[in-house]
């Protein structure tokens, strides 16, 4: 999916994907995306490996912005976004400090309000390290959420779906 469009406004705007050092790259496959990140003092933990957390994120941000991208150029979606409503991943190989990973993610359902991404994660040899799948919901936001704070001193502790 060439997502050129995009990739100016990721790297001028502040965020999680700055912030780790992502790096996205279009892909010749309109269903698929990369991404890579350095294994740094951004996203490692205190033993010197890339943070599981760390992975995720990339997980995360690649499917957002792989979904971002279908929703721009649809002419079924004006004005949608899509955010990340559920994460899992599998973490199997450990990751040195000075190594690159590299995402590669794979668009396996897009519906409505639905998008969900299969992505691998590998390490500079082409070994898998983790394996994620990511659900992003698609929706309109309101257009006026400024004045919509919740006071958490006032809310009540009571199940959702049940009034009174």
């Amino acid at each position: 999916m060439n997502i050129e469009h995009l990739i100016e406004r990721i790297e001028k705007s502040d965020g999680l994907s700055k912030t780790l050092g992502m790096h996205f790259i279009s892909t010749p496959e309109p269903d698929t995306l990369q991404a890579s990140m350095k294994v740094d003092e951004r996203n490692k933990q205190p033993f010197g490996f890339l943070s599981g957390g760390a992975s995720l994120a990339l997980a995360e941000n690649l499917a957002g912005v792989g979904s971002l991208s279908f929703l721009c150029f649809s002419a079924a979606c004006p004005g949608k976004i899509a955010v990340g409503i559920n994460v899992s991943g599998t973490h199997v190989l450990a990751v040195l400090e000075g190594d690159t990973v590299t995402a590669y993610g794979k668009l396996i359902h897009k519906g409505r309000t639905l998008h969900t991404w299969q992505v691998d994660i590998k390490n500079s040899n082409g070994d898998l390290i983790c394996t994620v799948q990511v659900t992003n919901y698609v929706f309109t936001p309101k257009k006026d959420n400024t004045d919509k704070k919740v006071n958490l001193e006032e809310a009540e502790d009571k199940p959702l779906g049940k009034e009174g």
